[in-house]
């Protein structure tokens, strides 16, 4: 199978399978550009609604460059990675300042935008402004190695620069968006990582790893270190108002730009609640007492795992100071629901909102 009918194969095959995306065919570089942000490190499924979401609420760059921070991120919350968030905000900023509100149509200048690397570039370019530029995710790595029966590890650069090689080669002149977005969607739904539907593979006919019956083997990955499991101590501080304390973290941090109980890391030998008292210590430079404890959770993320073990506490000596945020604040329950938390942080303040509601008392 040559190039041009490889391109005409998959290219059919996408014409009569593909998806229906709500940036899919808009031909808007707005909207393509947030949509292949929010798609970093995400299912097209759970992107989908924050897309929908987002777009209510900034449905042009300029809305997304005139809006605080603080607004962005509640409306992103729940999605994750959060600097993706933050990189995106920043960056709208300098498309309206910089490039008269359009979004850059060339490789120089798009990559001029924080958050956005080679993949993404590539992605905008070619399915905004049909550049030729070959992209390069999960999705194409293990069609085009199973595709030429590569067998070297995937997670290397030498491996990925070849596989850029052939997708480069491979991309078509007249459709390079479609054929981007061909291969990436042959990927999320037929090559997938196991059991893939190879009797109605378009690339069937010439698919190595389908012909040497090594779907199952390729692509080769070496395997992942294990991610570490930390134990962290939180408190849930509350005062004669029954107001709640909590912590905006820094905009250069881990989820940054998003307010938190405060808290941290349990040291070796270290009892939870000794852990509680010396976190807020450090954090807020109080003294408190640690009362009882209020919820215990499991949280992943992208390179390690925590069991979170939160106390309702109460300011014993001190006032609380920002030594490690940017900002404290003293809120209402009713008002959790108004501020960006992260996900572990969210559940927290749902447990606390129902309990609220329920008009049950939080004592402590």
């Amino acid at each position: 199978m040559n190039n041009t009918e490889l391109q005409s194969r998959l290219l059919d095959w996408y014409d009569q399978n593909k998806r229906n995306m709500p940036w899919r065919g808009c031909g808007d570089p707005y909207k393509i550009w947030v949509s292949e942000i929010m798609l970093q490190q995400t299912r097209v499924d759970q992107a989908t609604p924050y897309f929908e979401r987002f777009m209510e609420h900034f449905p042009t760059v300029h809305d997304l460059a005139q809006a605080d921070q603080q607004e962005v991120l509640k409306v992103w919350e729940g999605l994750g990675y959060y600097s993706r968030a933050r990189h995106l905000h920043a960056a709208s900023k300098l498309v309206v300042n910089e490039f008269d509100g359009k979004v850059p149509d060339n490789w120089e200048d798009i990559n001029k935008l924080k958050g956005v690397g080679p993949y993404t570039a590539a992605a905008v370019l070619s399915i905004a402004f049909q550049k030729k530029h070959a992209v390069m995710d999960g999705n194409v790595i293990r069609v085009l190695s199973r595709y030429f029966g590569i067998e070297d590890n995937v997670r290397t650069t030498k491996t990925k620069n070849i596989i850029q090689e052939y997708a480069d080669e491979l991309i078509s002149e007249e459709r390079p968006g479609d054929f981007n977005q061909a291969l990436m969607e042959l990927g999320a739904t037929l090559c997938t990582p196991s059991s893939p539907e190879c009797e109605v593979c378009p690339l069937q006919k010439n698919c190595v790893a389908f012909k040497t019956l090594r779907t199952e083997e390729i692509p080769y990955k070496s395997k992942k270190k294990k991610r570490p499991h930390h134990q962290i101590g939180v408190g849930i501080i509350m005062n004669k108002e029954e107001e709640v304390l909590i912590a905006l973290r820094p905009n250069d941090a881990m989820l940054g730009g998003l307010w938190e109980f405060p808290g941290g890391k349990q040291n070796e030998d270290e009892e939870m609640p000794d852990t509680v008292r010396r976190e807020l210590k450090e954090e807020l430079d109080v003294d408190v007492a640690v009362k009882k404890p209020f919820m215990k959770l499991d949280h992943a993320y992208s390179h390690f795992k925590i069991t979170m073990h939160a106390y309702l506490c109460e300011i014993q000596k001190g006032t609380p100071k920002p030594k490690s945020s940017q900002e404290v604040r003293w809120i209402s329950i009713d008002e959790l629901d108004d501020y960006p938390f992260p996900k572990a942080n969210r559940k927290l303040t749902e447990k606390l909102m129902n309990l609220n509601r329920g008009q049950q008392e939080l004592e402590i």
